[in-house]
């Protein structure tokens, strides 16, 4: 996980994406339904670089098999603080193929969930080019 990790830290899109299974499902903390496919979840994450301010980790959990992971963190967003914990599943190659997020407290979940909705238009238009581009 120290891949993903040190590419979030760099606020590095394209090697946060490098680190995703074509098959990934993101399971967001503000949806209903989870979010399938690498085009969807890299869109997701390049929103939640453009909300959160003061990202950081504070935390890395791993299980002894090396597939499950749990990355603590903070971040703020419009002046909220919230804290919330990426759970990573990686596949036999190494990519994540599980990506679900939860954040708490509420008030921060509930900016969280009005930042996003202004970036989802921009989400989906990312999403849909990139399937795009790979059809090619």
């Amino acid at each position: 996980m120290q891949r993903f990790r040190a590419a979030v830290e760099a606020r590095d899109a394209a090697a946060m994406e490098a680190c995703l299974a074509d098959d990934v499902v993101f399971t967001s903390p503000v949806a209903f339904r989870p979010y399938p496919g690498k085009p969807i979840t890299a869109a997701i994450l390049r929103g939640v670089l453009r909300v959160f301010e003061d990202f950081r980790y504070l935390r890395e959990i791993n299980d002894a098999g090396g597939h499950d992971h749990a990355l603590l963190f903070e971040a703020t967003i419009a002046g909220k603080r919230l804290t919330g914990c990426d759970f990573l599943h990686v596949n036999a190659d190494g990519l994540i193929d599980d990506f679900m997020v939860m954040v708490r407290p509420l008030s921060g979940a509930t900016a969280l969930a009005a930042a996003m909705a202004e970036q989802f238009e921009r989400i989906q238009r990312e999403a849909v080019e990139a399937v795009a581009r790979e059809a090619r």
